[in-house]
């Protein structure tokens, strides 16, 4: 994967670096993304092969919005959800 890739992965394609410093933060933010995506990808690679980072980003989100529906229930369910 390389730099392009990197920042249309994890939406950072808006940004708009002119700076040397801020294409700099960047570059480092985009491929630390890279690193940390290969690290969990890493994981679930043995039994699915096919687990891509839109895989990985789509579980996140799944995750994150069970987590806030649960959240605003008027009482907590049991824990075995």
């Amino acid at each position: 994967m390389n730099f392009r890739d990197a920042k249309q992965d994890w939406g950072l394609e808006d940004f708009m670096n002119v700076t040397p410093t801020g294409v700099t933060k960047a570059a480092h933010l985009s491929l630390f993304m890279v690193n940390v995506a290969y690290r969990l990808r890493a994981d679930v690679h043995p039994h699915d092969p096919d687990y891509s980072v839109l895989d990985l980003k789509a579980d996140w989100r799944g995750s994150k919005g069970v987590e806030e529906t649960i959240q605003m229930l008027p009482e907590k369910p049991e824990p075995v959800l």
